[in-house]
């Protein structure tokens, strides 16, 4: 799945892995009830509604697409601690190489995996990854029910407000 990157992006959003429907279609976030796209509008990061064919279209806004593990399932829970791990060390070089304001991780479980951060909440973190400020948001998929997609609007509206204060 090819990253939606450029280098000093204001977010660079990192979700878990791939999902089926996004490996087939080559477009992050694809699944129907994902509501990644539905929350960046709502949160002020785009000005209109993106459907996922156009995530280039992010670019034009300061921000990318990445993933912590880049093989696709079709449900998180299928990958092992050891992929995360290693997801989270070429993570942290790529965020090095890109220099993005923020990393924005896309799941607080998947994040303390990756980063062995057992005690991290959604939110800004302590961590850094040399420059790049860290935020943990909620997972946006369907099936995370502790996020209504007002609240996932508003969490993600909280990380754009700090994107904008620098």
């Amino acid at each position: 799945m090819p990253d939606v990157v450029a280098d000093g992006l204001r977010v660079l959003f990192c979700g878990i892995n791939p999902g089926l429907m996004t490996a087939a279609t080559g477009h992050h976030f694809a699944r129907p009830g994902n509501r990644f796209w539905p929350a960046l509008h709502r949160s002020g990061f785009t000005p209109r509604l993106l459907p996922p064919s156009e995530q280039r279209e992010l670019l034009s806004y300061g921000l990318g697409i990445t993933n912590v593990v880049a093989r696709a399932t079709a449900r998180a829970d299928e990958l092992t601690a050891e992929e995360y791990r290693e997801g989270g060390r070429e993570l942290a070089v790529k965020v090095a190489r890109l220099r993005p304001r923020w990393l924005a991780v896309l799941g607080v479980t998947a994040y303390r995996a990756a980063f062995d951060d057992r005690n991290a909440k959604v939110g800004p973190q302590v961590r850094t990854i040399g420059e790049s400020r860290v935020w943990v948001l909620p997972n946006p998929s369907g099936l995370n029910a502790h996020w209504t997609p007002a609240t996932l609007a508003e969490e993600f509206a909280r990380l754009r407000e700090a994107a904008e204060q620098g």
